[in-house]
């Protein structure tokens, strides 16, 4: 097999044929240290990638006969995220050359499943807004997005099939759409989330980004533990909310419209979809979110403020400036209203297989700002699992995806319904 039938595996076919002893995990990282050869120059992806260790990692697991459901994978790692064997920078200065002694645990689970993590991909600083060098594969002159802008890259310029990225915000699903890849972020808390830079514990979520919801959802299966996302079977007829809900004078229209017609394909399809108006409590979570994030970053972050001010970019030093207005009073307050508004939501969408909604406001911006996480931010407070799907193009030609949104742990439902409506994209060529 040559190196262009190898990168056009899906992760799930790779991790088959070297468990099977069809490829080796040798052949697989050299077809992709080539790719990333050739493409990664203006794209920027990568924060740490050293190809002799890539090597000869790949070398020791055939050697020991690599298995696992991720056997020979190759993995890129957001630099947010503990390795033992390179070094995480979390995205600053403040920490550059640091080699944490240990894996974080989805770490570790991955390299026991067979993975071989490749490298570690570029996150903004300290996984919040300042952006890093990375740009966006589909036109380097736009943002990739963030805070997971190399791994979402790296993907979508077919440098590594599989790579992890982290959200707080709108950090896993908002760079997916605008770099055309799928995402898809568990529910909260169904990945161990230990070695992984802190900056909300009620919120920070370990999400996958890949090519395709099988892919996402197998590697899934891995870091959760929980064995039937391995598998998905489309529904005949899924139930399917569309949700637009409030502020969408933040939207652009053509965004707007791609959600709209694709709910209208997934029924012509034989979804059973149903159009649903925001509550009126909906507007409030976003609130909620800014009590939460604004609280709890600035505990979180209360050792590199203190002792590295200077060293921060003035976009995060404005940022945290914004945050520390949120005074404790008001984070106590959110924290007793949010149990009783995610039970009215998981209500809601309990009711769905999935709930169709804006990924992001458009197409990737012009220039370095990450983009606008508005439409990303009341669910991850909602601490639901979120999956988008790459669906149409804006006016400059660049990736707008949607976002599915289910339950609380209808994690299998909300994949299965994303691949329903992944064929369904595919039988419209991939993109309306």
């Amino acid at each position: 097999m040559n190196n262009s039938e190898i990168l056009a595996l899906d992760a799930r076919d790779i991790a088959a044929a070297v468990a099977s002893g069809a490829l080796t995990t040798r052949a697989v990282t050299e077809a992709f240290l080539e790719r990333i050869a050739d493409r990664d120059g203006p794209v920027m992806a990568w924060q740490h990638l050293d190809a002799a260790r890539a090597r000869a990692a790949a070398d020791a697991m055939d050697a020991s006969g690599a298995k696992g459901a991720l056997a020979g994978v190759p993995i890129g790692v957001k630099d947010v995220i503990d390795t033992a064997d390179m070094p995480t920078g979390y995205g600053t200065s403040i920490y550059e050359g640091f080699q944490p002694p240990w894996d974080a645990p989805a770490v570790q689970i991955t390299r026991n499943a067979g993975g071989l993590i490749l490298g570690k991909t570029v996150s903004t600083e300290l996984a919040m807004a300042s952006p890093n060098k990375t740009r966006n594969p589909h036109n380097p002159a736009h943002t990739p997005g963030g805070s997971s802008s190399g791994s979402c890259a790296a993907v979508a310029a077919g440098m590594v099939p599989l790579a992890y990225g982290t959200q707080t915000s709108g950090s896993v699903i908002r760079p997916a759409s605008f770099c055309g890849v799928t995402a898809f972020k568990p529910t909260f808390g169904a990945i161990n989330t230990v070695g992984i830079k802190v900056l909300c514990h009620g919120l920070d979520t370990l999400g996958i980004l890949s090519r395709n919801i099988g892919d996402a959802a197998h590697c899934a299966a891995v870091l959760t533990g929980k064995s039937e996302l391995a598998t998905l079977t489309a529904p005949a007829r899924p139930r399917i909310g569309v949700l637009l809900g409030t502020r969408l004078e933040k939207a652009e229209a053509y965004a707007i419209d791609i959600v709209n017609r694709l709910a209208s394909v997934a029924e012509a399809s034989g979804a059973d979809v149903t159009v649903l108006a925001a509550p009126s409590w909906f507007d409030g979570i976003f609130d909620l979110h800014e009590a939460v994030m604004g609280w709890e970053v600035t505990q979180s972050l209360v050792s590199e403020t203190s002792r590295h001010w200077d060293r921060l970019t003035h976009v995060t030093r404005a940022m945290m400036e914004d945050q520390g207005r949120v005074d404790e009073a008001r984070y106590r307050a959110a924290m007793g209203e949010i149990p009783g508004i995610r039970l009215m939501m998981d209500a809601i969408l309990s009711r769905f297989d999935a709930v169709l909604t804006l990924a992001a406001p458009g197409e990737a911006p012009e220039g370095t700002p990450t983009g606008d996480p508005i439409f990303n931010r009341l669910w991850s407070v909602l601490q639901v699992p979120l999956i988008c799907l790459p669906a149409g193009k804006g006016p400059k030609g660049l990736p707008v995806g949607v976002q599915l949104v289910g339950a609380r742990g209808a994690d299998h439902r909300l994949a299965s319904a994303a691949l329903f409506v992944e064929t369904v994209l595919a039988a419209k060529g991939g993109t309306l």
